[in-house]
């Protein structure tokens, strides 16, 4: 999409209506972006469920049934890279003719093979190879980085997060808490946005940190707040809370693979992130953590395991620790192999592109979407009955991903219902929001304009 950069989303539609003669909501501007889009052969390194395989899709609502279905969840799940497949059968075809031995024999060694695709991982987080580990779940890596960061003492003992941060979060940071002999109640720093908004705006954000800081530990946000899709400023959170002496680090779900991350020059203390939402790897996927390398000699593990040591000494077994330094060193156990291989196959494809060019193509295809549901479903004084649809995202798309967060002004279950009947894919969350995510890598124009108009006829079922 590069021979659109430096237009606004908008402007890009008009342009491109106005050479075809035709309304921006007309399909053949779809069909034109896609033509142009020089990411589209990226689909084809992915499989997409066909509408009849679907439940409780309707077959009738795309010819036969054979037709792909409009794959909106990336934020919840990607999709399957077509080689995952082809990883999977050759380390169960190793296992089978070589047993043992594969720990060291192949093209991914089992013993070491998360270290052959570090290097991928750190350019999709913007970091040094060095800097990243990829190792355990999400929550386990963000409480292995948590006992290490998060030193409290009687004066300096908050964790500032989002309110309604992702559970997951917000229980780890709880239990840290109390882990040191803290009380939540008055250790939980939760800020939440200003009465009658939806997100938090970055002012607040810093003004709380300058206010609160000599009593914070740890700053600790989302990158992409899960709910609303708001994308924080990691930059200028991070200089906020260091400039009070305070660590930060982020959670950054659903930004890897969405975002453009720069972790190692925003100098970030610690990060960590799952990669089976943008990422493709597969659910419950091997996750990846960060810690900044200035940190390289001065944070330790508090919890040590063999995958930690030294690998050229690690199988000497004489139970004298030779640490890896930085995150390498919190490494626990030696990872799956079968969850290596998904991983990989996905990394491969970010590798074909680069993060730059994917944020460049996500912005005019979330940009696209917001535009034609503010065309056909905003909120109309003059049709007080219409149904319409409320963006809770922010618009401004420095301050989002691919995401848009949708409320209804019809009970969203059953909207929900009829466009999974025929035959969308995407997140419903409680208590009013659905969430749709047009992923760069594989969503095209024809999705956002396909999803726009099933909407409708979803809005329309239901009134």
């Amino acid at each position: 999409m590069a021979q659109f950069s430096g237009s606004s989303p908008v402007q890009v539609l008009e342009n491109v209506s106005a050479k075809l003669g035709c309304s921006p909501t007309s399909d053949q501007v779809a069909k034109y972006l896609d033509d142009h889009d020089d990411l589209r052969h990226l689909r084809d390194q992915f499989l997409v469920p066909k509408v009849a395989d679907l439940r409780p899709s309707d077959s009738c609502a795309a010819a036969d049934g054979a037709e792909e279905c409009v794959y909106f969840a990336g934020n919840s799940l990607g999709l399957l890279p077509k080689m995952t497949k082809k990883y999977l059968d050759e380390e169960l075809e190793k296992w089978a003719k070589t047993g043992v031995h594969g720990h060291l024999q192949g093209s991914r060694p089992w013993a070491w093979a998360e270290n052959n695709i570090e290097e991928m991982m750190a350019k999709v987080v913007g970091a040094k190879t060095e800097e990243v580990a990829l190792m355990n779940g999400l929550t386990v890596n963000l409480h292995l980085l948590l006992l290490s960061f998060y030193k409290p003492t009687a004066a300096r003992h908050k964790i500032l997060l989002e309110d309604k941060a992702f559970p997951s979060d917000h229980y780890a940071v709880e239990s840290q808490i109390q882990l040191k002999g803290f009380d939540p109640k008055q250790s939980m720093l939760l800020l939440s946005p200003r009465q009658g908004e939806e997100t938090l705006r970055t002012e607040d954000i810093l003004e709380l940190i300058d206010k609160e800081g000599d009593s914070i530990a740890v700053v600790m946000f989302s990158g992409v707040q899960y709910y609303t899709g708001q994308l924080f400023d990691l930059a200028a959170i991070t200089e906020a809370g260091q400039r009070k002496g305070c660590y930060v680090g982020f959670d950054c779900a659903h930004a890897v693979g969405n975002a453009v991350l720069k972790l190692h020059d925003w100098g970030v203390d610690f990060a960590c992130w799952c990669s089976y939402k943008y990422v493709n790897s597969g659910a419950g996927g091997l996750a990846g953590a960060f810690i900044h390398e200035k940190h390289t000699h001065t944070i330790k593990p508090a919890l040590l395991g063999w995958w930690g040591h030294d690998l050229k000494t690690r199988f000497k077994m004489n139970n004298v620790m030779e640490l890896q330094p930085g995150i390498s060193g919190f490494r626990l156990s030696n990872q799956p192999i079968l969850l290596v291989c998904p991983l990989q196959a996905s990394l491969e494809i970010f590798n074909m592109t680069s993060m730059e060019a994917l944020r460049r193509k996500s912005v005019l295809l979330t940009g696209y979407l917001e535009y034609l549901i503010q065309h056909y479903y905003s909120q109309d004084p003059d049709q007080p009955h219409k149904p319409y649809v409320r963006i809770i995202t922010p618009s401004d798309s420095q301050q989002r991903g691919c995401q848009l967060s949708l409320s209804f002004s019809l009970p969203i279950q059953d909207i929900f219902q009829e466009l999974e009947r025929q035959g969308v894919v995407c997140d419903m969350r409680e208590p009013n929001v659905l969430r749709v995510a047009p992923v760069p890598l594989y969503n095209s124009f024809r999705d956002v304009h396909c999803f726009v108009h099933i909407l409708g006829s979803a809005l329309t079922a239901r009134k």
